[in-house]
């Protein structure tokens, strides 16, 4: 039988209103935080590349999920001068060490989805 994972001794600092970690968390779980922080663990990529990357996504949501992700030092926007104008998104140092930790995460849920969402039972 497994047993859940021993609470880490920060943990309680998290559940707080005002913890500043609940709000990153919200930007870094979200959906679409999620996917486009996925999709530049592969590497550089354009504004469309992501776009049709995280498929779904309107061209609103994108922006702002990017323009937080970079608020928040995880994505860098490196924009070229040329003709026609040249944005590449890429991680930052912090935000390779968090997808780090969200591919497994990503990788677990892929694997378990369709389990868990048709409700099939499997052992316990």
């Amino acid at each position: 039988m497994k047993t859940a994972p021993q609470p880490l001794a920060f943990a309680d600092g998290v559940f707080p209103a005002g913890c500043p970690s609940r709000t990153l968390l919200d930007h870094i779980t979200s959906k679409w935080g999620v996917l486009i922080l996925l999709a530049l663990s592969e590497g550089k990529h354009r504004w469309s590349d992501l776009r049709r990357r995280a498929e779904g996504i309107s061209e609103k949501m994108l922006a702002q999920t990017l323009k937080t992700l970079e608020r928040d030092g995880l994505v860098s926007r490196d924009a070229q001068p040329v003709i026609p104008p040249r944005v590449d998104y890429s991680l930052t140092e912090r935000g390779y060490e968090l997808t780090a930790l969200l591919v497994p995460l990503a990788a677990w849920t892929f694997e378990n989805a369709e389990v868990i969402i048709n409700g099939i039972q499997q052992d316990k």
